[in-house]
C-alpha cells in the first residue's frame, strides 16, 4: 500500500492505493526504503487557468455554453453591454448558468425566450 496526498479544487486528501505492479514489471520498493516526500511539494501543485470567454463569431452570435431550458432574458435589443454582463440566465439540471457578454456591443437581434429549451453551440443572441 502507498499512501498518497491527492488535491482537488483547492481541497487535500489522502489516500491509501494499492501497486500491483510498477510500469516495465518491477514491483514497488517498501515505503520505508524510500525518502519520504514533504507534505508541502505534493500540495504546491498550480491551479488550473480558468477558460476564456468564447468570443463572438463574426455575426455577432453569442452561443449556448451547454443544453439547457432559458429561465430568463436579462437584456432587449439596443441595450448597450460591456464585457461580463449578464444577458441570459440557462437551467440545466437544476443549476442556473449565467450567460455573460464575451465583449462589449450593443444587443442586435434576441433569438430565444424564456422557456425555450437549448442545444450547446446554439445562438441566442445577436452583439454588434
Amino acid at each position: 500500500m502507498k499512501k498518497l496526498r491527492v488535491t482537488v479544487d483547492g481541497k487535500s486528501y489522502e489516500v491509501e492505493v494499492e501497486i500491483l505492479e510498477e510500469i516495465g514489471g518491477a514491483s514497488s520498493a517498501p515505503a520505508a526504503a524510500r525518502p519520504a516526500r514533504p507534505a508541502a511539494a505534493a500540495a504546491a501543485a498550480p491551479a488550473p487557468a480558468a477558460a476564456a470567454p468564447k468570443p463572438i463569431a463574426g455575426d455577432g452570435e453569442v452561443p449556448s455554453p451547454l443544453s439547457a431550458v432559458v429561465v430568463s432574458v436579462e437584456v432587449k435589443p439596443g441595450d448597450q453591454v460591456n464585457e461580463g454582463d449578464q444577458l441570459i440566465t440557462l437551467e440545466a439540471m437544476k443549476m442556473n448558468t449565467l450567460v455573460t457578454a464575451p465583449a462589449s456591443g450593443t444587443v442586435g437581434e434576441i433569438l430565444v425566450g424564456a422557456g425555450d429549451a437549448v442545444e450547446e453551440g446554439q445562438a441566442l443572441l445577436k452583439l454588434s
